[in-house]
């Protein structure tokens, strides 16, 4: 999708999100709020360099390579990438600052049609959740899978120690 930004509200940019990595037989959606200016500038999930997402699918998989081959190796695995939103005003990369009234939620409804061995929602921050909470659950008319809570990847959430993150999440992605 076209990283480029439209105007919504104010005169203000929107961010547009990318299409989710997927493989229709997928089993876990990992989904954020919106990529952050490091990603949209690369076009890559999760591009900025301190932020602990490929570092922990390294720990996890072994996960290395250039972007592209990351990728297939996640697919390779039954994992989706996707964010819960397609779009929204959101002036820099903090989740605090996405503009609820220009927030655009990606076609889930389309995504689980696609994806229907989807088993588990793992959310990368509680912004991830809340927004899927609010503008997509009630939206959906078949049963959802499993959501687990993950704290995020971002360099913005520093409270929490790598190993503590890589811990939980270990516990929620190394399913059958």
């Amino acid at each position: 999708m076209n990283a480029a930004s439209a105007s919504r509200e104010e005169g203000e940019p929107a961010t547009e999100g990318f299409a989710p990595i997927a493989r229709s037989d997928a089993r876990i959606l990992v989904l954020g709020s919106l990529p952050g200016v490091a990603s949209v500038n690369a076009m890559q999930y999760y591009a900025h360099p301190q932020n602990a997402f490929w570092k922990i699918m390294r720990e996890l998989w072994d996960i290395d390579g250039d972007y592209d081959d990351r990728c297939a190796q996640l697919v390779a695995r039954r994992i989706a990438v996707w964010d819960v939103l397609a779009s929204s005003v959101r002036p820099g990369s903090m989740d605090a600052d996405i503009r609820p009234s220009t927030a655009r939620p990606n076609d889930f409804r389309t995504f689980f049609e696609d994806h229907p061995g989807i088993r588990r929602i793992c959310f990368n921050g509680k912004t991830a959740e809340r927004l899927f909470r609010r503008l997509v659950a009630r939206e959906l008319s078949t049963p959802l899978p499993e959501l687990a809570s993950l704290p995020s990847t971002s360099p913005a959430y520093a409270s929490m120690p790598f190993h503590r993150k890589l811990e939980i999440w270990r516990s929620m992605l190394l399913v059958s």
